[in-house]
């Protein structure tokens, strides 16, 4: 069965180019050009993936995807943000609202139906494995439902700091590199490193005590040191 894919742009040239990009690859498609029309129908027909622009006439797509991703029926909605602002602070803005990708416009047609496919790949990819556990067994990593159990508590994450705690219990006491970690996170290998770093202090204070076993070696990159 094939993709949903929502577009959100004002800009109808944008909804398009990206509409026919995407159904040439298989893709369905349903464009907005406000928040408002999208969320009085998101509820009839929930896509598997949102491209989001920022710069919107009613709803920034920031406070879109913040709502997005604080509702439970729609948080597991994977998002790339699209937007020409390209600073650095309005990438990390986006990343820590729990988008999956940045794209910056001007962008090519194929290189954002790129990210689209490797998006779907990791949000599947990440209900194959079994349930991981640290801290004693105190964390779980629930893979098929997609959340994190802390000490007997559900607590809410992003996609990406589910993907980065996952990644660093695959292999547990193994120090990840910084380019290891963004190549495993993100498709956009000119993202950041600091990056890394915000999405490890919000990771660390979501575990709570527990987050002391996210260890970062200086110069190299993190480990879980599960004692």
């Amino acid at each position: 069965m094939s993709k949903l894919i929502t577009i959100v742009d004002d800009e109808e040239d944008i909804l398009e180019l990206l509409s026919v990009n995407l159904k040439k690859n298989g893709y369905n498609v349903i464009t907005y050009t406000n928040g408002e029309d999208l969320f009085k129908q998101i509820n009839k027909k929930i896509p598997d993936l949102m491209i989001l622009d920022i710069m919107l006439p009613d709803i920034d797509g920031y406070d879109i995807c913040k709502k997005i991703k604080s509702d439970v029926r729609f948080n597991n909605i994977p998002i790339i943000m699209l937007s020409a602002k390209s600073e650095e602070t309005d990438k990390i803005i986006g990343l820590e609202l729990g988008a999956d990708d940045y794209v910056t416009k001007p962008f090519s047609p194929k290189e954002l139906v790129a990210r689209v496919k490797a998006v779907l790949r990791r949000n599947e990819n990440k209900n194959v494995s079994k349930d991981s556990f640290a801290a004693d067994g105190k964390i779980k990593l629930n893979k098929e439902e997609f959340n994190i159990i802390v000490d007997g508590k559900k607590i809410d994450v992003t996609n990406t700091e589910f993907k980065l705690l996952e990644l660093l219990m695959s292999k547990k006491g193994f120090v990840f590199s910084r380019e290891k970690i963004l190549d495993y996170i993100w498709e956009d290998k000119d993202i950041f490193d600091r990056t890394i770093d915000v999405h490890i202090r919000h990771l660390r204070a979501k575990l709570g005590k527990f987050g002391n076993i996210i260890k970062n070696i200086h110069g190299v990159g993190y480990k879980i040191e599960d004692k």
